[in-house]
């Protein structure tokens, strides 16, 4: 009776695609610095511009839990799907620092690869977010989520070996293993995401 009386507050549906919508930008700025390689700073300061707008927004979703009498979805159910979102953003914000500071002039194939498993898989949440309520599409997209960080662990795993084969310079081996690392790091935390996003639309179905 009391939540009829009293409305819910949707307003984190929009603020929750506002957030995956930094995701699916700063993952797309990503795999565009793999790409150009020689202006790889102003990709830095772009990317780091949206992932403060995404740490502001993560901030407002947080207050607003404080702040509302009814939420749509348990209160922590919304702050682990906002921390689990923005962390990809800092993942990828700190694989785009991490780049510039091995000062990476050529860009290894595999690492184009990881990069644009990352852009499919942030794309892919952006839709499941916007479907939440729908629990069928959601698992949809879960399911291609897990299938692309399937295809990321294979290439990470078939490029750091590739790292190691015949006679491999120390250094190059050591600043491709951490950008490998880094990016896989992220598309494993898209997975995080989906595991999230699947249980709150089961739980609200």
């Amino acid at each position: 009776m009391l939540g009829r009386l009293i409305p819910r507050d949707d307003q984190f549906f929009i603020l929750f695609d506002q957030l995956a919508a930094h995701l699916a930008t700063t993952a797309k700025m990503l795999d565009a610095m793999f790409g150009d390689a020689h202006n790889a700073a102003e990709h830095v300061k772009a990317i780091k511009d949206v992932e403060h707008k995404a740490d502001l927004l993560t901030a407002t979703i947080n207050q607003r839990i404080d702040k509302s009498f009814i939420t749509p979805i348990d209160r922590e159910d919304i702050h682990h799907l906002a921390s689990r979102l923005d962390d990809v953003v800092d993942l990828i914000d700190g694989t785009s620092r991490r780049f510039e500071m091995l000062h990476i002039t050529e860009v290894l194939p595999p690492a184009r690869q990881l990069t644009n498993v990352l852009l499919r898989a942030a794309n892919e949440i952006q839709v499941a977010v916007s479907e939440m309520r729908k629990p069928p599409l959601v698992n949809e997209h879960v399911a291609l989520i897990k299938h692309l960080e399937e295809e990321g662990d294979a290439v990470y795993h078939e490029a750091v070996g590739a790292l190691f084969s015949g006679r491999p310079d120390p250094l190059e081996v050591l600043k491709w293993k951490e950008m490998y690392d880094t990016l896989e790091r992220a598309i494993d935390s898209c997975m995080g995401v989906a595991q999230v996003l699947q249980s709150i639309s089961l739980k609200n179905a």
